[in-house]
């Protein structure tokens, strides 16, 4: 009597499905990840950037008569009818123009005043500058919460596709370092693309990692939960250093009694003394406090400083340095100095600009290695085979990044009842994809 058994399942993980994952996690990441990876490129520069495109207002002749800063901001305010000021970011320099930000119907606009002359040289809106039009494609690719969840998203799947691509990159049959290490330039146009790809994401793999993590604490839902997880443990602090996306709302700005632009003089004259890293931002008393602030607001965050100042005085009533945080926001600060390209200087920019460049490149690769290796008719995903066993390691992995990141569990289970409920009962879909027909036995291999 022939009969046939099925094959006993086998263990996870098992090369083909981890395959097919690395495969959707791509198809899914690739169009969403050369953008960041471009945008992210452009705003590791953000510094000289920011630098070159001021440059006509940062080239002032000198004076020792400069108006004060006082004289300056009420200037502005009377140049710009129903505005009100926000704040000042101190000139670093003697030849540089004085920004002074106001409101103006609930916008924030950047005012450049010659400090000689008090003169209005020149105003634009903060949200038309050309890094915050790049920090908003980056952070929500103009589209506002949903775009923080979709490069959200993105990160998530991301993590899952460098696992994956680490799994397969894996060498099973030991051979020399060709292929490994370094691609094989030689052996053909096969080996050639596929060599390029493994081999760029091997070595950039590592810090992809890290910049994804250290960029989860803007993101909309991550931010919110990372949040939410201080509140329940008692780590949370009133105003954190970072802010999440879509959360960068005006404050009302509130003055009783009206303010006294002339209290700001001999702060500015005090702060002067400290040196701070720029840039150095004064902002006027809040609510019913008496104090100014100030604040370095340098992108290497571990040498920012917060002060509260007395505005009779100019004395300093209390001052925060990076040590005085907590230690979850000291590591988030370092994390986000990383991310941002300014921890360590110009090697930090490198390093990123490396890490972009390969992602960059392992996406034009891993498309080209698609291209050339589907069929006609289908999408090319590996087809699947008789399906894995489930172990407590897969459970423990899975359930991990889903508690760590939700949106990547919600997701998850999103697609496998897609796929379960729909995709494989539709031939045609089911063919495209390459699944498994779910009343179709398992049979042994002949």
């Amino acid at each position: 009597m022939n009969t046939r058994e099925a094959p006993p399942k086998r263990p996870w993980p098992d090369y083909r499905a981890v395959w097919r994952w690395h495969f959707y996690a791509g198809l899914f990441c690739i169009p969403v990840l050369l953008v960041l990876s471009i945008s992210g490129t452009i705003y590791l520069f953000k510094p000289q950037i920011e630098a070159w495109l001021d440059r006509p207002f940062d080239q002032l002749a000198v004076t020792e008569n400069a108006q004060p800063i006082s004289t300056q901001i009420e200037t502005t305010l009377s140049a710009l009818p129903g505005s009100k000021f926000h704040s000042l970011e101190l000139p670093s320099a003697d030849s540089m123009a004085t920004r002074i930000l106001v409101t103006q119907q609930g916008e924030r606009i950047r005012c450049y005043v010659d400090p000689a002359s008090g003169q209005l040289l020149h105003q634009t809106p903060e949200a038309d500058r050309f890094i915050a039009i790049v920090r908003r494609l980056h952070g929500e690719l103009f589209l506002g919460s949903r775009g923080s969840y979709l490069v959200e998203l993105t990160a998530c799947w991301t993590i899952v596709l460098i696992f994956t691509g680490l799994y397969l990159w894996w060498p099973r049959k030991w051979s020399g370092f060709g292929g490994v290490l370094f691609p094989r330039l030689t052996s053909g146009k096969k080996i050639f693309w596929r060599d390029i790809h493994s081999v760029s994401g091997i070595w950039i793999s590592g810090f992809a990692i890290v910049l994804i993590l250290s960029g989860l604490p803007w993101s909309s839902f991550w931010g919110n939960y990372f949040r939410t997880a201080r509140q329940w443990t008692g780590t949370a602090i009133a105003r954190q250093d970072w802010q999440i996306s879509r959360s960068r709302k005006e404050p009302s700005i509130e003055k009783k009694p009206p303010l006294d632009f002339k209290s700001i003089d001999p702060i500015v004259a005090s702060v002067q003394t400290l040196h701070l890293p720029a840039p150095v931002i004064i902002s006027p008393p809040r609510g019913g406090s008496a104090d100014w602030k100030v604040q370095s607001m340098t992108q290497n965050r571990p040498y920012r400083v917060d002060l509260t100042m007395n505005g009779e005085s100019g004395e300093v009533t209390s001052r925060k340095d990076f040590a005085d945080r907590h230690a979850i926001d000291q590591v988030v600060g370092v994390g986000i100095a990383l991310h941002e390209g300014q921890l360590f200087g110009w090697p930090n920019q490198l390093l990123g600009v490396i890490t972009t460049s390969g992602l960059i490149l392992l996406s034009a690769s891993g498309v080209i290695l698609w291209w050339r290796r589907r069929d006609r008719g289908v999408l090319g995903a590996p087809s699947v085979g008789a399906a894995p066993r489930l172990s407590i390691g897969l459970i423990a992995i899975v359930l991990g990044l889903a508690i760590y990141l939700p949106l990547f569990g919600a997701s998850l289970l999103a697609v496998c009842l897609a796929e379960r409920l729909l995709l494989r009962r539709i031939p045609s879909i089911r063919g495209w994809l390459g699944l498994r027909n779910l009343h179709t036995p398992e049979v042994a291999p002949q």
